[in-house]
């Protein structure tokens, strides 16, 4: 078996299909299939159904796309470490990560990182949901993963990242009354643009909700963040964003309120068993480094 048929392997699988899979690969499709054809014969069996438009994956095939994974991030390390040793620069570095903590901390952290290993390239990933990213860590998929402290990681080492605060963004016009800050019963009156179940800010608004024994106002449900802002200053409705999200927004004309009692998240940097990668090592020991609060 060689590095270049599970890479080939995982390709197919990620983009559905041999034709996609030869393009993304930028290599011949026959050379392509021949490589999985090799690949099926050395373990004695099917690992995709041909179909009419792409491919489906055997149950033979389904075994080997976890093991497959983590061999190619195991060789990917192995190769990181050898070229640390012999003093070669560069490398790459995979981080999933659950949107909004992709925006705050993690923006910030890679601005570090980017200032002290330049020639580094960087990958980010970002689920909506955060078992998601827990799941893609541990499968071999990205080496590093940035996730709400709530979300379960038990098989994952990890450190936990600094408190932070998160905000109430309200339209310019808003009647509230004057002030920087707004009770949790208020917050849960106010028409509110929300994300999806499951995500964080969203997590945190029905605990908020549930603790008082009310069900939020939701006007607007959404997927895109990009959408919350532009909302919330056309005078739709209230948002509860992390601290760097409504700073932007407060730029742009919204009032920030702080939430009294504080609402408080903090992520979690995860990462498998083993050795990591020295661009991997390197981010975690910038991690344990940043100042609380």
């Amino acid at each position: 078996m060689e590095r270049r048929q599970l890479e080939y392997f995982i390709a197919v699988v990620e983009h559905g299909g041999f034709t996609a899979a030869a393009t993304a690969l930028h290599v011949a499709q026959p050379s392509l299939s021949h490589a999985i054809r090799a690949l099926e014969r050395e373990f004695g069996g099917k690992l995709f159904h041909r179909l009419p438009h792409g491919v489906a994956l055997t149950a033979a095939g389904e075994a080997l796309v976890q093991p497959a994974r983590q061999v190619l991030r195991d060789l990917s390390t192995a190769r990181s470490l050898v070229r640390e040793v012999l003093g070669l620069s560069g490398g790459r570095l995979d981080i999933v990560s659950q949107t909004t903590l992709s925006v705050d901390p993690l923006a910030g952290m890679l601005g570090r990182f980017h200032r002290a290993h330049p020639k580094v390239s960087v990958r980010v990933v970002d689920p909506e949901q955060g078992p998601a990213v827990a799941h893609m860590v541990a499968a071999g998929q990205c080496e590093l993963g940035l996730v709400d402290a709530s979300v379960p990681t038990a098989d994952l080492r990890g450190i936990d990242l600094p408190e932070q605060e998160m905000h109430v963004v309200l339209p310019p016009d808003h009647p509230h009354p004057p002030g920087d800050t707004i009770t949790s019963r208020e917050l849960a009156l106010l028409d509110l643009i929300v994300t999806p179940p499951g995500t964080e800010t969203r997590a945190a608004l029905d605990d908020v909700c549930t603790a008082l024994g009310v069900p939020p106002r939701i006007v607007v449900e959404t997927a895109h963040r990009a959408m919350i802002v532009p909302l919330v200053l056309s005078g739709v409705g209230a948002s509860l964003l992390p601290a760097s999200m409504a700073r932007d927004a407060a730029l742009r004309g919204a009032r920030m309120l702080s939430n009294r009692p504080r609402l408080l998240r903090h992520g979690r940097l995860v990462w498998r068993s083993g050795p990591l990668s020295p661009a991997a090592q390197a981010f975690v020991d910038l991690a344990a480094a940043l100042p609380g609060d």
